[in-house]
């Protein structure tokens, strides 16, 4: 009773850490699809920061270089202005030469012309130098703007880059801790399933799950740890399926996984590899040990072949990938690799043929009831037609009796009143009966085989 108890303890641990292991592994799988759209977000926003930046660069050298080509008209401009106040300074000092020299008493007149000219000059100069001033101005304005925009931008960028670092920071501890019960869960898992008896429980369980799916329920089509007795002692199956005409199909569950769970613990790859392939060897034994075993032989009609069933896809894959043989081997030694998938596809074709048996007996029993109808149809339509018969007869009788009345009794009676006779009524002719009763068209001894057939077929299809 105490083993009973700690066994169911620990099923029910299992099925505890079963359903832990997968509430934590969507969970994991949300986390993971929300930290990949968070890195294809953050991967967006450093693209759109490279062409801001690649932009930002196009615009300060374009800057750059007007800046400069402004600096050079600067210079230009008072080179220019140079050269015009030397050549006024010049000119004033000729105009004094000349003043002084041969023109003394044009002197005033001279020197006023040249002032007037120089100041033309001068304005001249500082219009141009203006005019390009406001030119260069109008050029660097815009991109003056854009590398405002770009700051602005750059630093939005930059606030929405910390904050989105801030929440894949958070999602990741998320992930990191979610990982970790994860790993708990599956650690617990694998040590009960360590444990031959909680293994070989869980194995039951999943094939019965899997029975289950496929409509093929204990009370009807199949038989759980049915115990036979061989030539090699004693046999118990773990699933033995029951096939129309009383043939059977035998299931065996009890496939070795403890490789496979040391593969699944170790972090070496080297271990790992080593574990995978023992986990294919020890299926490949298996195979071998259910082949000679001959259950097809214990069991009468039933196909030469056993089921061996793996109780979860990634065993059968494991060992399918370390040993590609596998199945061949397994056919020709009379032995049938099946996943869950697999298994439920057979049971599915098991039970469609169970369901065309019960309509395969409905027919039959369907054909039999019309036998039968037509029997007690046919026996009513015999006194039916006896009654008609014998309707026929009594009418004439009555013809007989009418027509013997009329002619012998009748013609006599009448002649009372002829001959004065007091009569109330007259006596009333009798008329003769002309109808005859109705015969049945349909030949009722005909047997009804051909019809039953055709209903049988057609219910059938």
């Amino acid at each position: 009773m105490t083993i009973e108890l700690g066994i169911t303890g620990v099923i029910g641990l299992l099925f505890g850490g079963l359903l832990a292991w997968l509430a934590l592994r969507s969970r994991t799988a949300t986390l993971q699809a929300h930290l990949s759209l968070r890195e294809k977000e953050l991967a967006a926003a450093k693209a759109d920061l490279g062409r801001l930046l690649e932009d930002q660069k196009k615009l300060i050298e374009s800057r750059a270089r007007l800046e400069s080509a402004l600096e050079l008209e600067r210079k230009a401009s008072n080179e220019k202005i140079e050269l015009l106040t030397k050549a006024g300074e010049d000119l004033q000092n000729a105009f004094k030469a000349l003043a002084a020299d041969a023109l003394k008493s044009n002197n005033l007149s001279f020197l006023q012309i040249a002032q007037e000219t120089l100041k033309r000059f001068q304005s001249e100069a500082k219009g141009d130098l203006e005019a390009r001033q406001k030119a260069v101005a109008d050029l660097v304005a815009p991109v003056r703007d854009s590398l405002t925009k770009v700051d602005t931008q750059i630093q939005q960028m930059e606030v929405a880059r910390g904050e989105a670092y801030g929440d894949l920071k958070a999602q990741v501890q998320s992930l990191i801790t979610t990982q970790k019960e994860l790993q708990s869960e599956t650690g617990n898992l694998v040590r009960a399933l360590r444990t031959p008896n909680v293994r070989g429980r869980w194995g039951e369980i999943q094939l019965r799950r899997v029975v289950e799916i496929a409509g093929m329920l204990p009370y009807c089509d199949f038989a759980e740890q049915e115990t036979i007795f061989g030539e090699s002692g004693r046999l118990r199956p773990d699933l033995v399926v029951k096939l129309p005409g009383g043939k059977h199909v035998v299931v065996d569950a009890k496939t070795p996984l403890q490789a496979f769970l040391d593969a699944f613990e170790t972090t070496d790859e080297e271990v790992r590899r080593t574990c995978l392939a023992n986990h294919a060897r020890q299926v490949r034994d298996h195979i071998n040990t259910l082949s000679s075993k001959k259950y097809w032989e214990q069991f009468d009609s039933t196909p030469e072949f056993v089921v061996m069933f793996l109780p979860g896809e990634t065993f059968f894959s494991a060992a399918l990938e370390q040993d590609t043989g596998l199945i061949e081997h397994g056919v020709l030694s009379r032995v049938i690799p099946a996943s869950p998938t697999t298994l439920i596809a057979l049971l599915k074709a098991i039970n469609y043929g169970w369901n065309q048996e019960k309509l395969a007996r409905n027919a039959q029993e369907i054909s039999a009831l019309g036998r039968e109808l037509h029997e007690r149809l046919r026996k009513l339509a015999t006194h039916i037609t006896g009654i008609g018969t014998n309707l026929d007869r009594a009418v004439d009788a009555y013809n007989q009796a009418v027509g013997s009345l009329e002619s012998r009794v009748l013609v006599s009676a009448r002649k009372f009143a002829e001959l004065g006779a007091s009569v109330a009524e007259d006596i009333p002719e009798l008329e003769p009966i002309e109808t005859t009763a109705r015969a049945l068209s349909f030949d009722w001894d005909d047997e009804p085989t051909e019809i039953s057939k055709a209903k049988v077929s057609g219910s059938g299809q």
